[in-house]
C-alpha cells in the first residue's frame, strides 16, 4: 500500500506546505496522512481515486493544524494577569545610568594607587593581604588608603543619596 502512496508523497507534502507554510508541520501532516491511511486498509482498495483521497486526508489534517494554531495565538488577557514587567522602566535605567555615571567620575577624582586598592577590595573581593602583595605595599598602608578612598566616596555621593 505504501508503494502506491509513493508517486503521491511528494504531491501530499507541497500541498500540505501550500495550506501550512512551514515545511516542518507539513512534513508532519503528511506523516499524520500516512498513518490515517494505514489504519483504513481495509477501506482502501475500495477507493477508485486513490490520490484524491490522499490529498483530502492532507487537506483535512492541515485545516485541523491551522484551526489549532490559531486557538493557540488568541487566548483570554484574564489568563495572563499575574504576569509582570519586573524590568526597570526607562526613567529608572535612566537613573541607574546616572549614578554609575557619577560614581565613575567620583572614583576618578580618587589617586591611582586608592582607586584600584578601592576596586580590587570592595569590586573584585581580594583581601588586605592579597592586595597588599599585588600592589607591593604594606598591609596597614592597603588599609589607610581604603580607608581615605571609601571617606573620598561617602562625602561626594552623599549628595546623590538624598536625591534618590
Amino acid at each position: 500500500m505504501i508503494k502506491i502512496l509513493e508517486p503521491y508523497k511528494n504531491k501530499m507534502f507541497r500541498y500540505a506546505f501550500s495550506i501550512i507554510g512551514n515545511r516542518f508541520e507539513a512534513e508532519d501532516i503528511v506523516q499524520e496522512s500516512l498513518i490515517k491511511i494505514w489504519k483504513k486498509k481495509d477501506k482502501f482498495a475500495e477507493i477508485d481515486n486513490k490520490e484524491a483521497w490522499a490529498i483530502t486526508i492532507v487537506r483535512n489534517l492541515a485545516i485541523d493544524k491551522l484551526r489549532a494554531r490559531k486557538k493557540k495565538k488568541t487566548s483570554d488577557i484574564d489568563d495572563y494577569f499575574h504576569i509582570s514587567d519586573k524590568a526597570p522602566s526607562p526613567a529608572a535605567k535612566l537613573e541607574q545610568k546616572e549614578a554609575v555615571k557619577k560614581v565613575a567620575e567620583i572614583m576618578a577624582t580618587l589617586q591611582d594607587a586608592q582607586r584600584e586598592i578601592i576596586t580590587l577590595r570592595d569590586i573584585e573581593g581580594y583581601t588586605y593581604q592579597e592586595i597588599a602583595d599585588i600592589m607591593e605595599l604594606k598591609v596597614d598602608q592597603v588599609k589607610v588608603y581604603l580607608f581615605r578612598a571609601r571617606k573620598v566616596l561617602r562625602e561626594k555621593l552623599s549628595p546623590l543619596r538624598k536625591m534618590i
